[in-house]
């Protein structure tokens, strides 16, 4: 049986009747800004947090001045992985990088709900499991893949977790792909020569899916497809 949560939150809208009751009366509203902080690195998560809208990135850090993202996600996951994996704390940091609402709950309490319930951590665990084979694909991505489609694969992870087809982002949040800015405004003129997107300050507007889909190649798609596996639905949360 499913659960009733009035939440657009793909995992909270896959629990239990029993599960989602145990986690109902501890949710909590809250609005998310753009660049707050979800998870801090190195210092204990106080909230889980399930977004309805907006997106969050997963920042890797090396020093002051070098970081990339490392994961990506939006009203089809949480924050706090660590929590789930019976630890306080990550070296990562986890911030919105689009704003939206959401839900929140205290971490003693989700572990509490954890304890009680055999079902509960499963259904968290399959996300984790989305999340390392997005973070392993990024890392290929990274590694052998031109500017161009790794502009297109990133873009289109964020397609798919927003509602409309503009997306409200700076080049700041850009060169976390792991390239200059001076690269990240090369790959933006790329696409826009193919007519694939639009792009005004502060605004990339997405013209040709498809076209992108192309661009992307196999370096998009294997956490989707993983997402629709475990939860019967893509990230957006359309009927696969």
């Amino acid at each position: 049986m499913s659960s009733r949560l009035p939440s657009r939150n793909i995992l909270l809208r896959a629990l239990s009747a029993g599960d989602a009751a145990l986690l109902a009366r501890h949710l909590e509203p809250v609005d998310l800004a753009q660049r707050f902080v979800l998870e801090p690195p190195h210092e204990p998560v106080a909230h889980v947090y399930f977004p309805d809208s907006g997106l969050a990135s997963t920042v890797a850090r090396a020093g002051r001045d070098r970081r990339a993202e490392v994961g990506l996600f939006g009203r089809d996951g949480m924050s706090g992985l660590c929590v789930v994996l019976d630890d306080d704390r990550s070296p990562d940091e986890c911030f919105m990088q689009l704003a939206g609402v959401g839900q929140r709950i205290v971490s003693d309490r989700l572990r509490e709900a954890m304890a009680e319930s055999a079902t509960l951590r499963p259904v968290f665990l399959r996300f984790v499991k989305v999340m390392l084979i997005q973070s392993g694909q990024t890392a290929l991505a990274n590694a052998k893949a031109l500017l161009e489609r790794r502009l297109c694969r990133w873009l289109l992870m964020c397609h798919d977790r927003i509602d409309g087809d503009s997306l409200e982002l700076t080049h700041e949040f850009l060169v976390m792909l792991g390239v200059r800015r001076a690269g990240v405004t090369t790959g933006i003129h790329l696409l826009e020569g193919r007519g694939l997107i639009r792009a005004t300050r502060g605004c990339i507007e997405i013209l040709d899916r498809a076209g992108m889909e192309d661009c992307a190649g196999d370096i998009y798609g294997p956490p989707e497809a993983e997402y629709v596996r475990l939860f019967g639905v893509t990230p957006g949360g359309s009927k696969s």
